[in-house]
């Protein structure tokens, strides 16, 4: 784990105070910069040393084998994997004629920040190399989140006490040495050297450009770099290109106090259709005008963005300054992730990292569009634009499985299903229709329609073929489905999920109501009305197990029958790495939040004892094998009345990344417990729910917490809440003209931008006592 020193809480950075090479891979995941297109992990300016070089771009990936002990029909024979692409990080710093290296001579400063306002990862080195020559070395960096195809690093050598000469190569490098990929030899062999070289060139003194594509998936990137160069003095600049390496070198004397500055400018772009010329010129193109917007019009630019991003996003945590640094973190790599990502997927990790081999899941959108809907629509718009990109791959996928509609893939990165294991993958249908509420949701929250008609309604209309075709009615008139896995991948291949029956309800209500707002492009898809009325009448006969001698929901029907798991006190998670499925899938223990996700997307169709009592059941046995679950055991403890619980499991989901709680931050940061820290505090104390289409809150605050003061989107409007432990004020800041009907607990108001409206907390006792957790899973406690 990262220890809680290792980055002072401030609110608006993190901040490295000393360099630990034993953590070394997390950091450069904690301090990645991205857009959403490309992606540079927090390596050290120099490259070396490093725990996972890091270069990429959105989608670009290799396909590799599926390898399978015993093949079975419709298992997918191919994967993709997230590729490592040029790196333009790179600037290798020689002091006299001794490399610049932080594990060799004396180190004798060393601090990184990652700013959350400004969007720049800088850093300050003071370094004594073996000889005794000093330097200072500050470097800055960031990826543009203007423009799309543009990073950039300043980059300034400062000769302290004696004369030095100063050599800097500034190089693009291609197929980088990488840590094995694979345990199989034929996924390693594809992804040890993924890129061959397509074209290269050096543009005068300080310009070079490298093409490379892959050799399976048959796609094409290109990448450039060029140079501002200020120095006192005579300076010597060449460069030079070859296949997979490209370099400027820039030498010269300084005296001390004397600077070098190099500022580096990097363009990224690739295609699986554009020709090589084109790609060439698209990055030259992005050069040209980085150099011409320069180095403090990006910086300017940049800061210019988040400032806005933050004015509609910011969230305000008084008594906790752990959330606070948390959340704002959380929010900046989520933007970050999909700010230009541009029909593009989010992956689960981002562009932060190899994990999960770059793959999407139904994480995008059940996590992380909720946030981006609220605080960066324009973002969340993009990412479903891109799955219904796919949408033709779904279709097949489903015709494959003797099934109507589009199933889409449990994780992918360009569209088609590479989940080796059916149990915890194609089982798994509910991601459709979460896949669906987000459409849904972007259109309640927004209040824009044209997403909708321009792709939303196919998509709401294929996945509810894909129910109607999955579920069946019994003798008695009662729908069912049968052989899925919910969220809890702990109890797989069980028959009426009650999450995902809830969800599959709700993704046929809401494509029937979609097509009755759109009746020709309806009649375009051959949706009848009697099509629209199966659906509804399977919604409403829908199965939801129900225990009536525990008073609880069954996650499955006869979960509850189930032998209880055996916990002991020296048990080791996460359970799948330790015991065998055949134990796990016949008992009462659960990996993550399931049932209890169900009460919070869909509330409404439960009542508060039955909410009780299904948290106080449901924690006992949750294990929380995943990153996804704190956040929505917050969600559901808050709202029971459980604040002290709420909390700890809120700073859980914030802290997995800033303390590696899952000890897999190396790989990546995980995008949906970072949206989890905002969905705790927002949804959790804040109360904010729209799963009936109002927008409604019913804050409560733990005791440490004394204040909460949040900012969101609403239909155009941009909304402020601030909530203490007796009052709430909502404000209306601008949007359109007119005003809006919210709802405070049980109660609708009129808000205006004339005046702000303020409403006493609803205080409730809880029904029962804070339930105990398995032995050893107890949520992260806070400090004090």
């Amino acid at each position: 784990m990262i220890p809680d020193s290792a980055f002072p809480v401030e609110p608006w950075q993190v901040r490295e105070t000393e360099l630990n090479l034993d953590l070394l891979a997390q950091s450069e995941s904690v301090f990645a910069l991205s857009n959403g297109h490309l992606g540079l992990r927090g390596n050290l300016d120099e490259g070396e040393p490093h725990g996972l070089p890091g270069t990429y771009l959105n989608s670009f990936y290799e396909v590799r084998p599926l390898p399978y002990a015993e093949a079975g029909y419709s298992y997918p024979e191919e994967g993709q994997s997230l590729i490592d692409v040029t790196n333009g990080k790179l600037l290798r710093l020689l002091v006299d004629d001794e490399p610049f290296d932080v594990r060799y001579g004396e180190l004798l400063e060393h601090e990184r920040i990652l700013d959350l306002r400004a969007g720049t990862l800088a850093r300050c080195v003071t370094w004594r190399s073996p000889a005794g020559s000093s330097v200072i070395v500050r470097s800055t960096r960031l990826v543009s989140l203007v423009h799309r195809s543009v990073a950039a690093i300043e980059y300034i050598v400062e000769a302290v006490g004696d004369f030095a000469r100063i050599t800097v190569q500034s190089e693009l490098v291609t197929n980088e040495d990488q840590p094995r990929p694979s345990s199989d030899p034929r996924v390693a062999a594809v992804l040890s050297s993924p890129l061959e070289p397509v074209a290269h060139e050096a543009d005068g003194d300080h310009r070079a450009l490298l093409i490379h594509r892959t050799r399976g998936s048959g796609l094409m990137m290109a990448a450039a770099m060029d140079h501002l160069i200020d120095v006192p003095g005579r300076v010597e600049v060449t460069t030079e290109a070859g296949e997979d390496l490209a370099r400027t070198t820039v030498i010269c004397g300084l005296r001390p106090g004397q600077q070098l500055r190099i500022v580096k400018f990097l363009a990224y772009g690739w295609s699986s259709l554009r020709s090589r010329p084109a790609l060439r010129d698209q990055v030259a193109g992005a050069i040209d005008g980085a150099r011409y917007t320069g180095w403090q019009g990006l910086l300017d630019s940049q800061r210019e963005y988040l400032d806005d991003f933050w004015d509609s996003a910011d969230v305000e945590v008084e008594g906790d300054p752990e959330c606070q640094q948390a959340v704002r973190f959380g929010l900046f790599h989520l933007l970050q992730a999909s700010a230009r990502a541009e029909r593009r997927a989010i992956p689960g990790k981002g562009p932060t990292g190899t994990g999960y081999d770059g793959h999407a899941f139904w994480d995008t959108e059940g996590f992380v569009l909720p946030v981006l809907t609220y605080t960066a629509p324009h973002a969340a718009a993009d990412a479903l634009r891109w799955r219904a990109s796919t949408l033709d791959l779904a279709r097949q996928r489903a015709a494959e499985l003797a099934l109507a509609g589009a199933s889409f893939p449990w994780r992918t990165i360009c569209g088609q299903e590479c989940s080796a294991y059916w149990p915890a993958g194609t089982a798994a249908w509910h991601v459709n229709a979460d896949i669906a509420m987000a459409f849904e949701r972007y259109r309640i929250v927004t209040g824009d329609v044209k997403l909708e008609i321009e792709c939303g309604l196919e998509v709401l209309v294929e996945t509810a073929r894909l129910w109607a075709s999955l579920g069946h009615h019994d003798r008695y008139g009662v729908w069912h489905i049968d052989g899925v896995t919910g969220p809890d991948e702990y109890s797989a291949v069980m028959r009426d999920n009650v999450f995902t029956n809830l969800m599959a309800a709700h993704n046929l209500r809401i494509a029937a109501q979609a097509c009755g707002r759109h009746p020709e492009a309806a009649d375009k898809l051959k949706v009848t009305t009697e099509e629209m009325a199966a659906w509804r009448d399977a919604a409403e006969a829908v199965h939801i197990p129900f225990d009536e001698g525990l008073h609880v929901h069954e996650q499955s029907e006869g979960f509850t029958r189930l032998r209880e798991w055996r916990f002991t006190e020296d048990a080791k998670y996460p359970l799948l790495l330790h015991y065998p499925y055949v134990r796990l899938y016949p008992s009462q223990v659960v990996k993550q939040a399931d049932l209890v996700l169900a009460m919070h997307w869909l509330g409404h169709e439960f009542t508060d004892e039955q909410k009780a009592r299904n948290v106080d059941y449901y924690e006992r046995r949750t294990v929380r094998d995943s990153s996804l679950s704190a956040a929505t055991q917050a969600v559901l403890c808050a709202e029971v009345g459980h604040l002290e619980l709420a909390h700890d499991y809120t700073a859980e989901s914030a802290l997995v990344d800033l303390r590696d709680l899952h000890h897999n931050t190396r790989d990546g940061l995980h995008m949906a417990a970072l949206a989890g820290a905002w969905t705790a505090l927002v949804a959790g104390f804040g109360g904010l729910r729209d799963s009936e289409g109002v927008l409604s809150f019913n804050p409560r605050l733990p005791e440490d917490i004394t204040r909460l003061r949040f900012r969101l989107r609403w239909r155009g409007f941009r909304l402020t809440v601030d909530v203490d432990h007796d009052s709430v004020t909502y404000t209306m800041r601008d949007g359109p003209d007119g005003r809006l009907r919210l709802r405070h607990a049980d109660e609708e108001f009129e808000l205006s931008t004339s005046a702000p409206v303020t409403k006493p907390v609803v205080s409730r006792t809880p029904l029962l006592p804070a339930p105990p957790q398995p032995p050893g899973r107890e949520p992260r406690r806070r400090p004090g």
